[in-house]
């Protein structure tokens, strides 16, 4: 049975750290003895996994500037005081940046990167002293694992050092979401009356929460009937309500929290956007055509692999503009909904869990 520890940042609502649940919950129990290491005890998720997952901790909470505070001291300092003498066959920063720099000081484990979104040179400085440490880290892994063929291209274009990287898809717990999505919603009153539009995600700047809002003010404006339903929180959702409350249009844009269960809203309305500045494979996107329900993305990484030119969803480019007309041209085009709404389903056919499990097993046999 091979050891495997993942260390991610923390736990919070985030595509990424649900995927991994998602991923260590369903690998086979039988070859492989997981243990889920994050840096800081926090997160909607830390309670989510089967009782064979290990789960341990290196800090209570998080604290502003930890990045820099973990770029202090050498990696092999900090894989030493955060793994401490625990031994594995396999290591995994499931995150870039911090996390990737840590198991970069490991020396007596096969190591693994996951990479999730795109970065440039200036990106990888955030985490690293400097691009130079950064290439050396990345450099020092076995093999790096990205969710899309466009991070693996991007990647090996900021990191020429480490040129075999492979493409391995999200994990998505496809009839599990099936099952979650029939069941009843309390709020009945959100559906029905108006053409509804989900978003789940951080509520943060990067993930387009601003964008949705000026957008909801527009369609108003031209008197568009339409429903935002918003699930997830983050530190500009407090900054996104007050500025709806200011312009008089909090009315019909409403903030569900974060949901254990989405899908029971997400199958329900009528369509699906991603307003996101940058993503690395858009787990609700990839969850909302598993139900069958259009989507509007903006093109950022992952979307033409997912939905083809256009084929299978509308992918705007990424300015809010552009995301203003892709949704207003799905509000007023029944038949265009209708139409996206047949493509989504026959996408979602393709994200079998199984499928890609085995793709995952076969790359951690591999080591």
């Amino acid at each position: 049975m091979k050891k495997i520890m993942f260390l991610i940042h923390d736990l919070m609502g985030g595509g990424a750290e649900k995927v991994l649940v998602n991923m260590v919950n369903n690998l086979n129990p039988e070859k492989y003895d997981i243990t889920i290491k994050v840096l800081f005890d926090e997160g909607v998720h830390k309670n989510s996994f089967n009782d064979n997952i290990h789960y341990k901790y290196f800090m209570k909470k998080s604290f502003n500037g930890n990045k820099y505070f973990f770029r202090t001291m050498t990696p092999k300092f900090w894989y030493k005081k955060v793994i401490g003498n625990e031994k594995y066959d396999i290591v995994v920063s499931y995150l870039e940046g911090t996390c990737a720099r840590i198991v970069s000081g490991c020396d007596d484990a096969k190591k693994v990167a996951w990479i999730h979104r795109e970065r440039d040179e200036e990106g990888y400085k955030v985490c690293f002293k400097n691009k130079k440490e950064a290439d050396e880290c990345y450099s020092s892994f076995d093999k790096i694992a990205c969710v899309a063929g466009s991070l693996r291209d991007n990647f090996s274009k900021q990191c020429p050092c480490f040129n075999s990287a492979e493409v391995l898809y999200n994990v998505n717990e496809t009839d599990k979401i099936v099952e979650l999505s029939k069941e009843e919603v309390e709020e009945k009153d959100l559906f029905g009356d108006v053409t509804t539009i989900a978003f789940i995600g951080k509520l943060i700047e990067e993930k387009g929460i601003f964008r949705l809002v000026n957008i909801h003010k527009r369609l108003i404006e031209e008197n568009i009937p339409h429903r935002f339903l918003i699930m997830g929180v983050g530190e500009d959702g407090d900054k996104a309500k007050n500025i709806l409350k200011e312009n008089g249009i909090e009315k019909d844009f409403i903030f569900l929290g974060f949901q254990k269960n989405p899908y029971k809203y997400l199958a329900k309305s009528d369509m699906y956007v991603c307003s996101s500045f940058a993503e690395g494979f858009s787990t609700s996107t990839t969850e909302a055509l598993v139900l069958g329900v259009p989507v509007v993305v903006t093109d950022c990484s992952g979307m033409s692999e997912m939905l083809g030119d256009n084929e299978y969803g509308i992918i705007t480019k990424n300015d809010e503009n552009a995301l203003y007309e892709g949704i207003k041209d799905m509000l007023v085009n029944p038949d265009k909904l209708s139409h996206y709404k047949s493509q989504a389903a026959l996408r979602g056919k393709d994200f079998s869990m199984q499928e890609v499990l085995s793709r995952i097993e076969t790359f951690f046999d591999s080591l």
